[in-house]
């Protein structure tokens, strides 16, 4: 295992204390959220089931036994855990380098409390260097991609890949990121846009940094 991902591990494991017994989670999408899955499928703690934000993570759930619900059937929702590309200082992110990030807003929005899980690559003073991923209607493409131009990143269609959703997938780069809660609102705002990876508006509760001599927690408001 690398570094890296005994970082994630880390973070993981420090998850499961989140974790209520006979209740629902939501699960995100990514490799550090594998960790996760797999630490919980080990731990003996008893969850009603878990929902799924990807096919990816469902078919994970499945394979270590972990029962999967749709969110229409999970009537409360005590926690949400997921990764992030990046996440700052207010514990604001950028998600979507794995292509789940509408369903991931939805489920973390329904979420009690949003638990997230990073390495410590990932803790960042200003996010952005990381492309900002924007799903959209595949018709709209060239529409969309002229405005962001207007917003000074670099827009790069994401070549073979297309949303769980059926939706495309714009990168960003070097999109400048000031104001991360105005940005996400204006982005939406723009026809043919369906989702964007900031996740400023709904910040994460509470952040667990995965560093080699141990995991660290950090929650809003102390």
């Amino acid at each position: 295992m690398s570094a890296q991902d005994q970082l994630k591990r880390t973070a993981a494991k420090k998850a499961l204390e989140f974790v209520p017994e006979n209740a629902y989670i939501g699960i995100g999408t990514g490799s550090t959220v594998n960790f996760f899955i797999e630490e919980l499928a080990n731990s003996g703690i008893r969850i009603k089931g878990a929902v799924s934000t990807s096919k990816a993570t469902s078919e994970l759930l499945k394979q270590h036994g972990i029962p999967e619900v749709p969110l229409t059937e999970a009537t409360e929702l005590p926690v949400y855990i997921d990764g992030a590309d990046e996440v700052n200082h207010s514990l604001q992110m950028i998600k979507g380098g794995g292509g789940a990030l509408l369903a991931e807003k939805i489920v973390a929005s329904a979420a009690e409390k949003f638990v997230c899980i990073v390495d410590e690559s990932k803790y960042v003073s200003r996010l952005g260097k990381f492309p900002l991923p924007i799903e959209i209607i595949p018709a709209a493409r060239s529409l969309v991609s002229r405005q962001l131009l207007k917003y000074g990143g670099s827009p790069q269609l994401r070549l073979n890949f297309t949303t769980d959703s059926g939706h495309k997938i714009i990168d960003v780069h070097n999109m400048p990121i000031n104001e991360p809660l105005k940005l996400e609102d204006e982005l939406n705002r723009i026809p043919g846009i369906v989702e964007n990876g900031l996740f400023a508006r709904h910040p994460a509760h509470v952040l667990i940094i995965g560093r080699a001599e141990g995991a660290e927690v950090i929650k809003i408001g102390g």
